[in-house]
């Protein structure tokens, strides 16, 4: 199944009452709250999702937003109406960064129809389609969560990766290079890794670049489908939007879950600064 749908063929599969589970993950590193998002207009029908609460365990030596045990995410996606056999459509507010997420959480634990609206929340309503603040009525669920059906990493494979592969670090250049660190406790960055902002992988409108764009800027970065490839950001949320950007360009590739959060727990972990 293709990863993203656009606005009109979304529209259309619920005018034509498809079963569709809609899931609203609109949040923000150092923002308000995804729920005010919510509350203040989402998608008819759509059912929030905490990043936080829901896609991810609680934060620890594993990172910020470790993976869930697989118990707390079946439970999760059941209140919101998941089975595995509807499809799925996540969102958040434009370019797809905390949807990715869940898209790639999903498909790990073993679910297969999930797709992503290509320019979230704000390509919907600019359209002018309906939007809704009330919260619906939600059936239950059947979900049943299959861990390990995407490849991970641990701190060792990342580090393995640096130089037997191509390990990409999703977050801004500053983060990278280590000139600032807002989040975590050392600034810097696994040493072999390259930086790939996620924001490069989306135009201005949030919307993902064409596949053809896609595959040239990670060809440029060494990333391609016959070398193998990695992904990680601070927490395991943004690296999961390279993940989705990668399999748009035919380029599989592995997630480091805990990233950066998890890397430096470690002291003897090495950290390089700079651009190389």
């Amino acid at each position: 199944m293709h990863p993203l749908i656009e606005v009109p063929a979304l529209d259309l599969l619920l005018r034509r009452q498809t079963p569709v589970v809609l899931l609203d993950v609109r949040w923000h590193l150092a923002g308000p709250p995804g729920i005010e998002s919510y509350r203040k207009g989402h998608l008819p029908g759509a059912v929030f999702v905490d990043l936080d609460q829901d896609v991810a365990g609680p934060p620890g030596p594993g990172g910020r937003h470790p993976l869930p045990e697989p118990v707390a995410f079946e439970a999760a996606m059941r209140r919101a109406g998941v089975s595995q056999d509807r499809l799925v459509v996540v969102y958040d507010d434009a370019d797809s960064m905390s949807a990715a997420r869940v898209w790639w959480s999903l498909r790990y634990f073993g679910h297969d129809r999930v797709r992503v609206l290509n320019g979230g929340y704000r390509a919907w309503a600019e359209t002018g389609r309906p939007v809704s603040g009330d919260d619906p009525e939600v059936k239950p669920g059947g979900f049943i969560a299959d861990p390990g059906r995407l490849p991970v990493l641990d701190a060792e494979g990342a580090a393995e990766l640096a130089t037997a592969g191509v390990l990409l670090d999703a977050r801004a250049p500053e983060r990278y290079r280590g000139d600032q660190e807002p989040v975590d406790p050392v600034a810097g960055h696994i040493p072999g890794a390259r930086n790939a902002p996620t924001s490069s992988n989306v135009g201005v409108d949030g919307r993902f670049l064409p596949p053809e764009l896609l595959r040239e800027r990670f060809a440029q970065l060494g990333a391609t489908d016959a070398l193998d490839v990695g992904t990680y950001c601070g927490s395991g949320v943004t690296a999961a939007h390279e993940i989705l950007a990668l399999h748009l360009a035919g380029i599989p590739a592995a997630l480091y879950v805990g990233s950066w959060s998890n890397w430096v727990t470690d002291p003897s972990n090495p950290v390089a600064v700079g651009d190389t």
